[in-house]
């Protein structure tokens, strides 16, 4: 887990485990049944009455599902049958670390809204936002599959989750996949689901994500990562409205919502033979495309004084504004990133600043983002080629994440809000070696 970036903390039973919640509020707690002093069910239960949100993942022996079961129903978020693969475990936090951002995110907007009002109105005001926010009103309401497609950080799930708020599902699951995220090897079980013994390691029988979305919606982000045999199967379940899980033999009903993202052009990867032509035409009923945050710079005011006011919350701070030369920076820059890049440029400044705002000393890195803006526009003038400028920008960002991520590529494409197949193939595409 740490080499995939995350920061943990041990704990060798479960009186230790409590006192480590109860000290450190953890985002997430890995807990097995089995533990000397008190058993895991028992620490579970002490656990959520700590925090009655906390994500809790139990691990278990295979023939203790029975109390895997049981502890679903106390609150746990998911169970592992031991043993397990790193890929599967390590994709079992992400998955629940993504369902408690979108929740958190959610209590948030209530608090600061009120239950009645919109999260438009924190979105930004801008025209081209105003136009989204008219085709998620006409769609939300029909049953039209949807694709969202929008640069990375644009707020693709954001919008996907408002079509399923405003829809006659929202009391239904909103259940919400990462296809660049998830490996090669688990794609087909994790979205159709798979019976006990299908393959090696399928102790029990578990179902995928069209499953648990039943009734509700499923959302499927980068959906241009699915190889052509998922995008076939994938088809078929859509058009059927069935599906067998792997080493399944009956066919099981469904009822979902179907939303897709992707931050390229799917008609261009159909054009290119990357992605399925009849896929692409069941699945683009309903088209919304998300303008980048650098052509709505009427909104990023709107959008820091928000994510101001959150990271206040968060981190118990009272820094009140921003300065009118620290906000000409937010609005000179073009934000690569978007409006995630924006979230988090302004947490590292808040936390950075000791007054009552935040000023252009806090912002370091976006000065020299803006410098290097403008080196490039530099380079315009003395005959380099629009690839190689590209190019030269692109190597450069990878260097630099890499050295603050100390050569750790996964870490890397977090950083960069990129997958890690897409930041492989461009790290080989530069010649970058480390």
């Amino acid at each position: 887990m740490k080499d995939a970036g995350y920061e943990t903390i041990g704990a060798g039973d479960g009186r230790q485990g409590i006192k480590e919640v109860k000290k450190r509020s953890p985002d997430l707690v890995l807990l097995d049944i089995r533990l000397p002093g008190m058993d895991g069910m028992k620490v579970l239960e002490e656990m959520r009455q700590i925090d009655k949100d906390l994500t809790i993942i139990m691990l278990t022996a295979y023939g203790e599902v029975k109390n895997s079961v049981r502890a679903m129903k106390l609150g746990a978020f998911d169970y592992l049958i031991k043993p397990f693969d790193n890929e599967e475990i390590l994709l079992t936090i992400k998955k629940a670390l993504q369902t408690r951002y979108l929740s958190k995110e959610v209590d948030r907007l209530r608090k600061k809204l009120g239950e009645k009002v919109a999260i438009e109105e924190v979105i930004g005001g801008s025209p081209a936002i105003k136009q989204v926010l008219k085709q998620v009103e006409i769609v939300a309401p029909t049953n039209m599959t949807v694709i969202v497609e929008g640069e990375s950080g644009t707020g693709k799930e954001i919008i996907a989750n408002m079509i399923h708020q405003k829809s006659q599902r929202s009391d239904k699951l909103f259940v919400a996949i990462d296809c660049g995220a998830i490996p090669e090897t688990l794609v087909q079980s994790e979205l159709f689901g798979y019976e006990k013994g299908a393959f090696t390691g399928a102790d029990d029988r578990k179902e995928g994500a069209f499953e648990q979305a039943n009734g509700g919606t499923l959302f499927l982000d980068e959906i241009a990562n699915l190889s052509d045999a998922v995008q076939m199967n994938f088809l078929r379940v859509i058009e059927e409205r069935d599906l067998r899980h792997l080493g399944g033999r009956r066919n099981i009903k469904i009822d979902v919502r179907i939303i897709v993202a992707s931050n390229t052009d799917l008609s261009d990867g159909v054009a290119q033979g990357k992605f399925r032509r009849d896929l692409f035409h069941r699945l683009n009923e309903f088209s919304i495309s998300l303008p980048p945050l650098r052509n709505r710079g009427e909104d990023i005011p709107v959008l820091a004084k928000y994510f101001l006011d959150e990271a206040n919350q968060e981190f118990g701070k009272k820094i009140r504004g921003i300065s009118s030369e620290a906000m000409k920076l937010l609005l000179d820059y073009h934000w690569p990133g978007n409006v995630r890049e924006l979230r988090n440029i302004i947490r590292r400044a808040l936390l950075l600043s000791e007054y009552s705002e935040i000023n252009i000393a806090h912002l370091k890195e976006l000065a020299d983002a803006i410098k290097s803006q403008r080196k490039t526009r530099k380079r315009l003038g003395k005959g380099a080629s629009f690839e190689e400028i590209i190019q030269d920008t692109q190597r450069d960002l990878i260097s630099e994440a890499l050295d603050e991520a100390g050569g750790n590529k996964v870490k890397t494409a977090e950083i960069l809000q990129i997958n890690r197949k897409a930041l492989y193939r461009k790290m080989k595409s530069l010649g970058i070696s480390s």
